[in-house]
């Protein structure tokens, strides 16, 4: 059977790996240490640096095909190792557009796909006339941002010279876009194989908490069927543009005007898809294995048709002792399923989420109420918490 290498060894290896049993692929991650996620429950890790040449290169010698749980190894390492027979999925042409967000805007615009508004700058002045007088407008870091960081959103000319001499300071290139006033935040994800293959799995709704994705919802309630085409259709179309192999997540605004824009892309599993471990036919994991090994893709449906799931991230609280109140969750409604990530405990840090598959009968709200009474008693110890 074909080795396969995921480089990073965080939770999207770890659940990878669990994946790759089932499908009886031999899994190596390259981590950074042996307490990573990954590193905890794979056999024989490859201890490295993503960043260096020589580390990535000696773990793909290891490998038939290497992958990706972050976009952060830096392009010319994708290079050489693809100059030298290395089979990287994705490649690093496709990685690019996760790696540089303007290249990545200028890309989707070029195919006539939505985006919001947007223009490099580098001085408050760039950014003041390319707000036009509107206000608030939303800076990001060209690369190098996730979950939240490298994302300002400012109001006005001072705040923005603030954000502009801070990232002139470190070295950081900026982009402005304009703000979007979203209705919702929805998430369309992809497989795509090597042999031009697509599958698209429902499109979620996501809700997010300080730049943290915190809920999702499969699929996303009372999205219309031609909207939801149309997402999917985006999500397949950008994939076979770019030239993906494996997963693809498209995030996107649902405007007030119930029009769709592009906000961000992963090529990877995804926290959008992390409902589809219980909930999904095939989960992402899965998926992303059969895409980059060139398998058959597997069908993305619902396990439960008609029904909702629910996902619900689990951060860190101030007592690292979850055993116990793991215990209370589980006898109070055992259909959750709690998923943990092996990651030491800090406030505010993700280290495990929650899934609730519905029937046709569950309402949504109800789902939700449940998914969050579980992840509040997980962190702080009751039911009534944050």
């Amino acid at each position: 059977m074909p080795i396969v290498g995921m480089v990073g060894g965080g939770q999207l290896a770890r659940m990878t790996a669990q994946a790759a049993v089932g499908l009886g692929s031999t899994f190596k991650v390259l981590a950074g240490s042996l307490s990573e996620s990954a590193a905890l429950v794979t056999r024989d890790p490859l201890i490295g640096s993503h960043l260096v040449t020589a580390d990535v290169k000696a773990f793909a010698d290891e490998c038939d095909v290497i992958t990706f749980d972050h976009e952060h190894v830096p392009g010319e390492v994708l290079v050489s190792l693809e100059s030298a027979g290395v089979l990287v999925r994705p490649g690093s042409a496709a990685l690019r557009y996760t790696q540089d967000k303007l290249a990545m805007r200028e890309k989707l615009s070029s195919l006539g796909v939505p985006c919001p508004r947007f223009a490099p700058v580098s001085s408050a002045g760039d950014v003041v006339s390319f707000s036009g007088g509107s206000w608030p407008v939303v800076l990001k870091a060209i690369s190098g941002g996730y979950d939240g960081k490298g994302v300002w959103v400012v109001s006005s000319e001072p705040e923005a010279a603030t954000v502009t001499a801070e990232a002139e300071q470190h070295e950081v290139s900026l982009m402005a876009e304009e703000f979007v006033p979203f209705r919702r935040e929805l998430a369309a994800q992809a497989a795509r194989s090597p042999s031009g293959q697509g599958a698209a799995y429902p499109v979620v709704e996501t809700v997010q908490v300080d730049g943290i994705c915190r809920e999702v919802i499969a699929p996303a309630p009372g999205l219309s069927p031609d909207l939801a085409e149309e997402a999917s259709r985006l999500a397949l179309t950008i994939a076979s543009e770019l030239g993906v192999v494996g997963l693809l997540a498209v995030e996107l605004f649902e405007t007030a005007s119930g029009g769709l824009l592009v906000n961000e892309l992963a090529m990877r599993p995804h926290n959008s898809g992390h409902w589809t471990m219980d909930g999904s036919l095939t989960s992402q994991f899965e998926q992303h294995l059969r895409a980059v090994l060139d398998l058959p893709l597997g069908a993305p449906g619902l396990n439960c048709p008609g029904g909702h799931t629910v996902m619900a991230n689990l951060l860190g609280g101030t007592d690292p002792d979850v055993y116990d109140r793991y215990i209370h969750v589980m006898a109070a409604d055992p259909a959750v399923k709690v998923h943990f990530y092996g990651k030491e405990i800090r406030p505010g840090r993700k280290i495990g989420h929650v899934n609730i598959v519905g029937s046709a009968s569950d309402s949504v709200a109800d789902l939700r109420d449940r998914a969050r009474r579980a992840v509040s008693y997980l962190r702080w110890g009751t039911e009534d918490g944050e």
